[in-house]
């Protein structure tokens, strides 16, 4: 990736398919048999990008928009109606390009961002330690706010159902600033909107086309009941990250929903025999004792470093395969579970 990265800026390897793919099977080739899906090579802020921001990836910095809403009055600079085959036609062709690419080695998942995670970025100009301005929007101007909220909200629907069509077959929605709010401005200016992307992805799909839909509110421990209400917020799956014991989220869940998480992803950066025991003590806390969780995907609490080395990857993902398959072993010993020969995806 980063000899890709020495030719090429971030965002002309979003746009330039053949590039995105190739960039997205590197893991899938380079742990052969150890990924059991591939994630599309992409970025949260090409919706931002799409109602007609500037962004802008800096190197050593991060994410910046240099044209950032000021003021509840610059969402006029913002398109009313975004069309997302003309604006991200790029990132569907990407899509497929990678599911042909992978010839059914693993399934692939396509992603956005949250819409308070996108007013985040597009108020205050990139990331925050505070962000101040942002939440000075919520409390000043939650009218504004809203209608913020629900622009990206319907760009966001119409990207995912997109994603779908072009090959995606799993959804994530990356509510990365979801720990900034308190849990009153959660229910008020993030949930809302995370059960109105779910529930009118999975209607506009409809049950022939409907995929597994993964949630991810970073932070946001207080939250983790109210998505496990699968019913109620229309998604599958919860990512949790490294501030929840196994045994807190599975308590919490109550195995309504499936679990993913959720390894410090500072872990890595270990010695091999500490990413061995962190990582066997999650796979095991989250999936083997009683009360283990049958519905679980094996994970970083949030994404990977970049200075965490191949070979450290490595360790963890064959000591997730390793502990899995002596879990299922221990149990099927114990005559706990069912054996399942087929995971349709």
């Amino acid at each position: 990736f980063r000899k890709v990265r020495e030719e090429h800026d971030f965002f002309t390897v979003v746009r330039t398919p053949e590039l995105a793919t190739k960039v997205t099977l590197q893991p899938i080739d380079r742990y052969d048999g150890l990924l059991d899906a591939a994630i599309i090579f992409s970025d949260i802020l090409v919706v931002p990008q799409a109602l007609g921001l500037v962004v802008e990836m800096l190197p050593g910095k991060g994410p910046s928009l240099p044209n950032p809403l000021t003021s509840p009055e610059d969402m006029k600079r913002l398109k009313k109606k975004v069309y997302v085959h003309k604006e991200l036609q790029y990132v569907f062709d990407a899509i497929t390009m990678t599911r042909h690419a992978l010839e059914g080695r693993v399934p692939l998942i396509g992603f956005t961002g949250a819409p308070w995670t996108q007013m985040a970025y597009m108020v205050e100009g990139g990331g925050s330690k505070t962000f101040s301005k942002a939440k000075k929007w919520l409390f000043q101007h939650p009218e504004e706010s809203h209608e913020l909220l629900q622009r990206i909200t319907d760009v966001s629907v119409d990207y995912l159902v997109a994603q779908v069509h072009a090959g995606a077959q799993m959804l994530q929605i990356f509510e990365s600033w979801a720990g900034e709010l308190g849990p009153l401005e959660f229910e008020t200016f993030s949930l809302p909107y995370l059960i109105q992307i779910a529930h009118r992805v999975k209607e506009e799909l409809g049950p022939e086309r409907e995929v597994p839909m993964t949630v991810f509110a970073k932070g946001a421990w207080f939250a983790l009941d109210k998505l496990s209400n699968q019913a109620v917020s229309g998604f599958d799956v919860v990512s949790v990250d490294w501030s929840f014991t196994p045994e807190k989220a599975k308590r919490v869940s109550e195995g309504r929903v499936t679990l993913q998480g959720n390894l410090d992803p500072t872990v890595l950066l270990g010695k091999e025999d500490t990413i061995v025991e962190a990582t066997e003590r999650m796979v095991r806390g989250f999936f083997g004792g009683n009360g283990g969780q049958r519905r679980y995907i094996a994970n970083l609490g949030h994404g990977i470093l970049p200075d965490v080395s191949v070979d450290a990857m490595e360790v963890f993902l064959k000591t997730v395969h390793r502990v899995g398959k002596e879990i299922a072993a221990e149990s099927l010993r114990e005559g706990e579970v069912e054996v399942v020969d087929e995971v349709e995806w």
